[in-house]
């Protein structure tokens, strides 16, 4: 069925259940980032395959939101499907809430499966339906019943996560929950949240696209965890361990029947932003709801002795591929045959030759010339192109290691480029440069410090349509909370910088029709010197790749920014350098001279 074929029959399904409209998110049960094949409802009812969009589909209309990312992208998949883009936060585009009140009719129902909402958006949607004397149906997976050819959930394996990787015992972590638990006065505390569950037991999984984790829910009570999964990924080993910690096994649906039977008098600790609205729903009226965000959220975020030095073994390995990949693209693009797709193939072999490589850590990004426009563009077979001299290659990949997940972007200048085309690389250069350079008091946020990469581009004019840099997760997400760095503030990416944090800095520019530039470190937070005017922080940069000197013009640098690419080039070579051969040392030193 094509995507026109696919709106009628869900129409046809809307209509038998009484729905005035449809809303799919792109989700999971667990508010995942990335979802595994079973869950891509919203590309399979719109075409659209960008990792973030909601579609809402009407009577008559069909429509999608998304980011500033994918609006290129999206509007060439949309082409001959009927559905409309809505670009989110462009002039005279409505958010959807507001387009769910203006259009609902009255007395209307609005559907959607409540296992794929969070609370706080199902409460919304509750209260917009309940203005126009309507409703929501919630208990439907209407997506689910067209969709003929549908992929079965995920069977993966489960792997443990050692003490040498993980730094800290899952009883250790428990106990600290349990704390946090004690603290609000909750006797229980239920998880949905996929990457929260694999922190707290140090497990990993296959179950999500790139982030390795395992299909489950959670409740951890005074005395033991109830850990909902399919347990045929379980080896006998790992069920052992998680036994030995007080982890009692259950189906993986299961949580919704045992959420109903709990019993008078519990007290429930939640995150409404974390929890679905439809296992909400399930519990009783006479449980006390304590709602906080997940205590595991920070834990995870301030990574621990071990897990830092782990990610900085990691950061090197990729920055290895990273130079070895940069010299045979430099060396290479002009002598054969080099795609976009097979550029992004040998950047993962490079990876793969340094060892304990699992696998990419988020979908990788490989483009050309005005490709390099489409923020999160992905290279497919039908519109793959071959590099040429005369403009830019972006990669935006990551790297997930035992050792940790990494996410590195470079952009590369291939031959001659245009004097526009190097003044904007020298922006984005410029930009990267200085938030890497940041030195504050503890006690600031992301949103405090974005002006540092965002006023090279303010003072010109210009602007780019995305956070400068999120938190990365320990082989979890990539996109990490709490913390990240933006010049509007976002829910979940609000909290100060706390030493052990680890965030990408991620400035870019994108000239559509023409090219796109983005370079991309990872940034570990420390902690300074600490005097009479308080603990001051600064940001280290632990990637080390080059940043292209050909497309560099040092006289649009002030001396300080010249000082810091010099500074930073030379760390480059001295971290990098014991890894290489001889031909490949002497080519580096060449790509970071000094300007």
């Amino acid at each position: 069925m094509n995507i026109p074929e696919r709106l009628t029959r869900l129409r046809e399904q809307m209509k038998q259940h009484g729905m005035s409209m449809y809303l799919v998110p792109t989700a999971d049960f667990h508010q995942s980032e990335y979802v595994g094949e079973y869950f891509k409802c919203r590309e399979y009812i719109t075409g659209f395959n960008g990792s973030a969009g909601t579609a809402v589909i009407t009577e008559e209309q069909a429509y999608l939101w998304t980011d500033g990312r994918y609006f290129i992208q999206a509007a060439k998949q949309l082409e001959g499907t009927t559905v409309e883009l809505m670009k989110m936060g462009e002039p005279g585009v409505p958010a959807i809430r507001e387009f769910l009140k203006e259009k609902l009719p009255e007395g209307g129902t609005l559907g959607f499966d409540g296992r794929t909402i969070a609370v706080g958006e199902g409460r919304a949607y509750e209260a917009i339906a309940a203005e126009k004397n309507g409703k929501v149906i919630y208990s439907e997976d209407l997506i689910g019943t067209i969709w003929e050819d549908r992929p079965e959930l995920s069977r993966e394996p489960v792997f443990a996560l050692g003490l040498e990787y993980a730094g800290e015992p899952a009883a250790s972590k428990i106990a600290r929950v349990r704390e946090e638990m004690k603290k609000c006065g909750a006797a229980s505390h239920v998880l949905t949240t996929l990457d929260d569950i694999c922190w707290l037991l140090n497990i990993r999984g296959n179950d999500v696209a790139y982030s390795p984790l395992v299909l489950s829910y959670a409740v951890i009570t005074e005395q033991s965890v109830e850990l909902y999964m399919d347990e045929s990924k379980l080896s006998g080993e790992i069920r052992t361990a998680l036994e030995a910690d007080g982890v009692v096994l259950h189906p993986y649906n299961g949580i919704y029947e045992d959420m109903k039977n709990l019993g008078e008098g519990e007290t429930l600790l939640l995150d409404p932003d974390r929890l679905n609205y439809a296992l909400y729903n399930n519990i009783p009226q006479h449980v006390k709801k304590i709602e906080g965000r997940n205590p595991e959220i920070l834990f995870k975020a301030v990574k621990n002795a071990t897990e830092i030095e782990n990610i900085r073994k990691a950061e090197l390995k990729d920055s290895v591929a990273h130079v070895k990949f940069m010299k045979w693209l430099k060396e290479n693009y002009d002598k054969e045959v080099i795609t976009e797709m097979s550029a992004s193939d040998k950047l993962d072999e490079f990876r793969a030759a340094q060892g304990n490589f699992i696998r990419p850590s988020f979908s990788p990004i490989s483009s050309y010339g005005e490709h390099g426009a489409i923020v999160h563009y992905s290279s497919t077979p039908e519109t793959n192109v071959q590099l040429k001299a005369g403009s830019f290659l972006m990669t935006d990949t990551g790297a997930g290691f035992w050792e940790g997940s990494t996410d590195i972007t470079r952009t590369y200048a291939l031959g001659e480029v245009s004097p526009l085309m190097k003044e904007h690389f020298t922006l984005v250069a410029v930009s990267n440069l200085r938030l890497a350079d940041a030195k504050f008091l503890k006690g600031c946020t992301g949103v405090a410090l974005d002006i540092l990469a965002r006023k090279p581009f303010w003072d010109r004019g210009l602007n780019f349509n995305h956070g400068t840099g999120h938190g990365v997760g320990y082989l979890l997400n990539i996109h990490e909370g709490p913390a990240g760095f933006r010049w509007k503030e976002r829910a979940g990416e609000v909290d100060p910088l706390e030493a052990g944090m680890v965030l990408t800095d991620e400035p870019g520019i994108y000239i559509e029709g023409s090219h796109g530039i983005r370079l991309e470190n990872e940034l570990l937070i420390c902690e300074g010197e600490k005097n009479e005017y308080g603990q001051f922080m600064y940001t280290e940069p632990i990637t080390y790749v080059p940043m292209d000197l050909d497309a560099i013009e040092p006289q649009q640098m002030s001396a300080e920014d010249r000082k810091l690419l010099n500074d930073y080039h030379r760390k480059v070579y001295e971290m990098v350098s014991p890894y290489l051969e001889e031909d490949e040392k002497e080519w580096l030193k060449t790509y970071t001279r000094e300007i």
